[in-house]
């Protein structure tokens, strides 16, 4: 059985929020008029997705995550956390060493979706 992966990230602004990831990955979109909500597909040159519509109100801040929380590989955290900050992301979880795997961190997107990104690097942590 093939393991692969479609995700779908939830937006109360779908344009905004493809704008968002856009300008951190560089992501492919694809408007798909024919689904009967706002939603855009993803193409990240390894993934397929989706940015669609919010179906229920989000949970509020502070309240955690309740969703399926995704972490994208980045060739530099550093640089990818700045971009981050500079389209309106926030800090989440800070920087931290996975000893001998990578370094993570976790943000909050410009829909207040938490998402995850990380370096891999051996001598991590």
């Amino acid at each position: 059985m093939a393991n692969n992966i479609y995700f779908e990230i939830q937006a109360d602004d779908v344009n905004r929020a493809a704008d968002f990831y856009v300008k951190i990955f560089g992501w492919e979109l694809i408007q798909a008029p024919q689904v009967p909500i706002p939603y855009i597909w993803v193409n990240t040159g390894s993934t397929m997705g989706g940015i669609l519509q919010r179906p229920v109100a989000a949970p509020a801040p502070g309240q955690g995550t309740n969703a399926f929380v995704c972490s994208f590989e980045v060739a530099d955290f550093d640089a990818a956390a700045a971009k981050i900050l500079g389209a309106g992301g926030i800090v989440a979880l800070p920087k931290f060493g996975v000893p001998k795997i990578c370094w993570q961190g976790y943000f909050l997107d410009t829909e207040g979706n938490t998402f995850g990104i990380f370096q891999p690097d051996e001598n991590a942590g």
